[in-house]
């Protein structure tokens, strides 16, 4: 680790500690020249697939995006933040587990319809009109018939 106040290359590691988390490693460094001390963090980079959409085009997956999907299909209806938490990060988990670099939307847009259908049937059923865009009352009454 280089030094940022006088850039030599050799520091020691002085102290470590983990966050009460885990997730965090904090460092305390001494620079062997100088012997200024600084502080360093170390956290694991985690790189969520990008998106392939229907075009072909690829995007960085944004779970804002997700979320406002989900949000806008649950609007008015009883269920909580902390559903829809752990409903995302179900998602999200699926997606770092499949362990592949892209993931078509349709997948994504499955996914998110098999958690809507977990936590509320309606707002399942609102997705899944505007997802799946019916272009028949039939199709729509046989998704209902399915639920």
């Amino acid at each position: 680790m280089r030094c940022p106040f006088c850039s030599h290359e050799e520091t020691q590691v002085v102290e470590t500690r983990e966050s009460d988390e885990g997730d965090v490693v904090r460092r305390r460094r001494r620079c062997q020249s100088c012997d200024k001390r600084f502080t360093t963090y170390e956290r694991a980079e985690i790189a969520m697939p990008h998106v392939v959409k229907k075009d072909g085009t690829r995007a960085e997956f944004d779970p804002s995006k997700i979320r406002a999907s989900m949000s806008l299909a649950l609007r008015k209806r009883p269920v909580s933040v902390e559903q829809i938490d752990a409903a995302m990060e179900r998602i999200q988990d699926k997606l770092l587990n499949s362990g592949t670099k892209e993931v078509p939307s349709t997948r994504l847009g499955e996914y998110v319809m098999r958690e809507l259908k977990r936590i509320d049937k309606v707002a399942y059923v609102r997705f899944a009109s505007v997802y799946r865009s019916f272009e028949d009352v039939d199709e729509f009454r046989q998704l209902i018939r399915d639920i």
